[in-house]
């Protein structure tokens, strides 16, 4: 396996590889339906997916201008509210800043607060700027810099989103390490020259047999004893 000591700054992706995006959009569909049982709940979080999945690549692809994540989660808010029969503001607006409440991995906090004491860390998310502010403060998050994508109007795969994130780190990208649970994204950062870990979570986008990426780890503990046993 290769190193990844000599690397000088740490970027995390956000979304579901240090908070559990799935598991919290679960509990605010719970909450906003509480007569969903497990199997409505899923339909619903499918729906929701399924709409910021296609609004991103829409973007991507320059069929809709950019908009940030609070916009297309309070569309996703009304989608799954017309799919539930649910007419209340008050709800759908609760529901729509979900993504704002995610619970962090069990080894999230501790992790990167043992790593920030070594290493400049750096979060790198699609959430809009006020959405990961506020999800930062929620799940208890440790960074030196967060970076949205909202910065660069893109959403992650897009170049320049990792890109942002080499330009924040001021050196060359073969000394950042990009950490995701996601191969996609490890693929968009390999492509700009940054090294890649991937992380396992059990929502995360796994390797294929194609990957080469610089190192895989079980959990982030695991990566920050690789990264500080230097």
């Amino acid at each position: 396996m290769a190193e990844i000591h000599d690397v000088d700054v740490v970027v995390f992706d956000v979304l579901g590889t240090l908070v559990d995006e799935p598991g919290g959009l679960r509990a605010a569909l719970h909450e906003a339906v509480p007569a969903a049982d497990d199997a409505w709940a899923e339909e619903l979080l499918t729906v929701w997916q399924r709409h910021v999945e296609l609004e991103q690549q829409r973007i991507a692809q320059g069929h809709r201008a950019y908009a940030n994540t609070e916009v297309i989660d309070r569309e996703a808010a009304q989608r799954v509210a017309d799919h539930a029969g649910l007419a209340d503001p008050a709800t759908i607006a609760r529901l729509a800043t979900a993504g704002q409440r995610l619970p962090p991995w069990g080894d999230t906090v501790a992790s990167l607060e043992r790593l920030a004491q070594r290493l400049p860390v750096v979060g790198l998310s699609n959430a809009g700027r006020t959405a990961l502010l506020r999800l930062n403060a929620h799940a208890g998050l440790r960074w030196h810099q967060a970076l949205s994508s909202e910065a660069v109007l893109a959403y992650k795969p897009a170049p320049e989103v990792y890109q942002l994130a080499i330009d924040t780190a001021g050196c060359p990208p073969e000394r950042v390490l990009m950490v995701a649970a996601h191969a996609w994204d490890l693929r968009g950062a390999q492509a700009r020259g940054m090294r890649t870990a991937y992380v396992h979570r059990p929502v995360g986008d796994p390797p294929t047999g194609a990957d080469a990426f610089d190192r895989r780890f079980n959990g982030l503990d695991e990566l920050v004893t690789a990264l500080t046993a230097r």
